[in-house]
């Protein structure tokens, strides 16, 4: 193996001046991104920028994230009481602590990005090293790791990382990420709609005559300054209904990244007379589309269809610019296959500090989030 050597940084002003040039694979590696995860991230959150270095040159780039568990509000409300008491005991006695190589907070693989050609042997055991030396960092102030996770990694990379430095670390998979590869034929809403089945032509205008009443309007970043104590109130209400969490957005996040990234991220507003019921955001991630958080109210949600209507709309906006797909990520798995997603399995690796809980890690991992039985729809002639 080539000698690669890494260097961590905690703070975004300290980074190379090339770092952009050796993570353009990846916007969410990228410093206007990174400065957005600095400068409004969950507060139980740190993030840490890692440089890999061949002699002296910066080849690679990747991001950590510690995240301390006991700051968090609560870990989603949506379980019922016993379950959710059991995931809670566990989580603030057993992993409080954690570490992620990867981004927690978006689905995808977006842990590194290199700018030379590098084997998945020589990642796998440089993402090790990241995480050892991470480790070590927080011994010396005081603090012990619990649990440390590697995410999110495709099938091909998965594979190739377990003959490595990840031979003998728990693998997990959790929900599929949600993802629609766009027909290179489809240019307009009409292409997209023409292509369903009779079924999910009804569905489709089923939603769209529920949604009248409704403007969505693109917010500039004076629209989300306005609107941002209600965005926040709209997001936290779908966030603690979510099975489980561990971060809450900070309150300027949404600002924060419209300032930081301009038109590189996007936020639409949910408008029924005049007062803003729901929003949703997406990323432009080169040829790559992937949605963002979001956020609505209940009721009109219920009413009016609001979630589905966002779904296609997201897939619209996707197909009229020109995206070659749509990172839909993992919840609501069956409504977004109705739209046009498709399951993609991804994985993770982890470890526990305690060789015991680490011993009986896949058996501990499974019973806190057990599998999700859902229907796949094949909305497509």
């Amino acid at each position: 193996m080539k000698k690669i050597t890494l260097k961590i940084f905690d703070s975004i002003k300290d980074l190379p001046e090339n770092w952009n040039a050796v993570a353009a694979a990846n916007h969410f590696l990228q410093i206007p991104y990174l400065q957005v995860l600095e400068r409004s991230a969950p507060t139980n959150m740190q993030c840490f920028y890692i440089g890999f270095y061949e002699d002296s040159e910066l080849i690679g780039v990747s991001l950590a994230q510690y995240l301390d568990l006991n700051k968090l509000e609560s870990f989603g409300e949506r379980d019922n009481f016993f379950k959710k008491f059991i995931r809670n005991f566990i989580f603030r006695n057993f992993a409080s602590h954690t570490l992620f190589i990867g981004n927690n907070m978006i689905t995808g693989q977006n842990a590194f990005a290199f700018n030379n050609e590098i084997s998945f042997k020589e990642i796998s055991f440089i993402l090790r090293q990241s995480s050892k030396e991470l480790e070590a960092y927080f011994k010396q102030k005081g603090t012990k790791i619990h649990l440390v996770s590697f995410k999110d990694f495709y099938q091909n990379c998965a594979v190739e990382f377990k003959k490595y430095a990840f031979e003998k670390v728990y693998e997990f998979k959790t929900q599929p990420n949600m993802i629609f590869e766009i027909p290179i034929n489809w240019k307009s809403n009409e292409d997209y709609y023409n292509a369903f089945s009779k079924k999910y032509r009804d569905q489709y205008k089923r939603a769209h005559k529920k949604f009248e009443g409704i403007l969505v309007k693109e917010l500039d970043i004076e629209a989300v300054l306005f609107h941002e104590n209600k965005i926040n109130e709209l997001y936290h209400h779908v966030a603690k209904n979510a099975p489980f969490n561990t971060f809450f957005l900070a309150k300027n996040h949404f600002s924060t990244f419209k300032k930081q990234c301009g038109d590189g991220f996007k936020i639409f507003g949910y408008f029924l007379e005049e007062k803003l019921i729901g929003f949703h955001s997406v990323l432009l991630n080169d040829d790559v589309l992937e949605t963002y958080f979001l956020g609505y109210d209940d009721q009109v949600q219920k009413d009016k269809m609001l979630y589905l209507n966002m779904l296609y709309n997201m897939t619209e906006f996707g197909i009229i610019n020109n995206f070659k797909k749509i990172i839909f990520g993992r919840t609501a798995l069956e409504i977004k296959s109705s739209i046009g997603a498709t399951p993609v399995m991804m994985s993770g690796f982890i470890y526990h500090s305690n060789k015991l809980v680490n011993l009986f890690l896949g058996k501990i991992f499974k019973n806190l989030e057990p599998e999700t039985l859902w229907q796949q729809r094949h909305p497509f002639k």
